[in-house]
């Protein structure tokens, strides 16, 4: 059974860690959900760096019960929110607000 994550469990479950992003390419994408606000990824593990800048940062926040975020050139710095569903322990599904859907793990704290 899913749970969806309110705005206490982001801020319980994913702020402050690392997120992995599960890839269709496979393997996974790691995304830093700092306290401070800031959020940084870095691709280049992933081979990333043929497609697109390897890493960026931007910003988080939390809007209702939804995770947000900003990166400074990703996605032409467009924001973007998403839903989260607990699937497991650690483990989650997100649907971004395009209709984009995937799945995730919650790594170590930061």
């Amino acid at each position: 059974m899913e749970d969806r994550y309110s705005a206490r469990d982001i801020q319980r479950s994913i702020v402050g860690k690392r997120v992995f992003l599960a890839t269709p390419m496979g393997g996974e994408f790691p995304l830093n959900y700092r306290r401070n606000g800031v959020v940084d990824g870095d691709g280049q593990a992933l081979g990333l760096g043929r497609f697109v800048k390897p890493n960026d940062t931007g910003k988080w926040w939390i809007d209702g019960d939804r995770l947000c975020q900003r990166f400074n050139t990703w996605y032409k710095g467009a924001p973007m929110c998403f839903e989260l569903y607990r699937t497991g322990e650690n483990q989650l599904r997100w649907i971004r607000d395009n209709g984009q859907k995937g799945t995730a793990r919650i790594g170590q704290t930061l």
